[in-house]
């Protein structure tokens, strides 16, 4: 496993942000677990991250881990399309881009709601899912 984006499982804006990569990830390399399955458990507790808190994506990636918008921006790195220009917001400290980063996931259930269980992938997408 190359690459693989935790996520908070049952956010609405989450799960269509892994949607949204699944669309531009020409190269299928990428692979999806939520913050919420035992491997998620496992990686947020090896990162020193509490467990209970799911207000960060994290990228695993080259076995490096990125977490809020250091992910964001690492993803968009690899995908199709002109996506990997938002790369160059790299040059913005990550203290000043977290700012952003973190009010957005203060709010997310507020303004995108959430479900009362993770997504389930469609068959053709299983095998992409970790857990």
């Amino acid at each position: 496993m190359n690459k693989v984006i935790l996520f908070d499982g049952v956010c609405n804006l989450c799960t269509a942000s892994v949607t949204f990569v699944i669309q531009r990830d020409s190269k299928n390399s990428f692979r999806f677990a939520s913050l919420q399955s035992a491997y998620g458990q496992q990686i947020l507790s090896q990162q020193g991250i509490d467990p209970q808190h799911f207000d960060t994506i994290l990228l695993i990636k080259d076995e490096k881990v990125f977490t809020r918008s250091d992910a964001a921006l690492e993803i968009a790195r690899d995908l199709s399309g002109l996506w990997p220009i938002l790369y160059a917001f790299k040059i913005i400290p990550s203290v000043v881009r977290n700012i952003v980063y973190n009010w957005i996931a203060r709010n997310r259930y507020r303004w995108f709601g959430r479900n009362d269980s993770c997504m389930i992938p469609t068959a053709e997408l299983k095998a992409r899912f970790i857990d």
